[in-house]
């Protein structure tokens, strides 16, 4: 499964068009998604997917981003609506996606209501884009913004009392082999890697890149063994201890810690 960054420069410009469709052009039967912001209409949904046989749908939230952006977007006023309607009027799955800044219960719970199944929460980790965005500022002045979201791991705790609504991806900082057993432990269903990837194919190319991902595979099986467990499913009986930063989180979000330690006993 792959998924393209945003396609909103394809539809702006023809010209860029082929810089995407040579993702189904290399992997014509693979999983593929498209991707577009949250303020986009019906209509430029349907070309992205269009554009390269899309199998889903991605809507990026990019608030903070859009704010230290200096063109960025100011008026967010109608990014739920906008979303309600694309999930009520496509016929692939739709995924919200945050972009490396976390989704709280209370975002969650506001797209649950207006019909999302599916949501990558997306913590902080990987990307940092106010850091980016805040580079192109002549005087950098938002700096202090640099460590502004959630991580990945708080996110998925956030998320917890929803997944029987809602399908729970996540990306955002994952590394390695035990950084996706620990994203499947607290109930993601599947974890999306960029840049560990991207700085192999950069650095090490191709080959060693494959390598890398067929030593992750291995290396999931020692875990899974370690664990006993048989199946990725069987990862939510994991018994998890977290460390004070998290259990002081958890306390004042009212989020129960405390049954993450005992899930094995709960399930023999």
């Amino acid at each position: 499964m792959v998924a393209t960054g945003s396609v909103n420069a394809a539809l702006k410009d023809p010209k860029l068009i082929d810089t995407y469709q040579i993702i189904r052009k290399e992997n014509p039967k693979g999983i593929i998604f498209t991707n577009l912001g949250a303020g986009c209409s019906l209509e430029q949904a349907k070309r992205a997917i269009d554009l390269i046989q899309a199998d889903g749908l991605q809507i990026h939230v990019n608030l903070a981003q859009e704010l230290v952006m200096p063109e960025g977007d100011r008026d967010f006023r109608n990014w739920l609506n906008s979303i309600q309607l694309l999930t009520e009027q496509l016929a692939i799955p739709l995924i919200v996606k945050e972009v490396g800044f976390g989704m709280s219960q209370e975002t969650l719970k506001k797209l649950q209501k207006i019909g999302v199944k599916a949501v990558d929460i997306s913590g902080q980790g990987g990307t940092n884009f106010i850091q980016i965005e805040n580079a192109r500022r002549e005087k950098k002045e938002l700096a202090f913004l640099n460590d502004w979201g959630q991580s990945t791991i708080i996110s998925l705790l956030e998320s917890t009392n929803l997944h029987d609504e809602m399908t729970v991806l996540a990306s955002g900082g994952i590394r390695h082999s035990l950084d996706i057993v620990k994203a499947l432990s607290l109930g993601a269903s599947s974890v999306g890697i960029a840049g560990t990837i991207l700085d192999s194919l950069i650095n090490d190319g191709l080959d060693l890149t494959i390598q890398l991902v067929q030593k992750w595979q291995e290396e999931l099986k020692i875990l899974y063994t370690l664990l006993g467990k048989k199946r990725t499913a069987d990862l939510n009986t994991t018994d998890i201890v977290f460390d004070p930063f998290i259990i002081s989180w958890c306390e004042s979000r009212g989020i129960d810690y405390r049954a993450f330690a005992f899930r094995d006993n709960f399930n023999q």
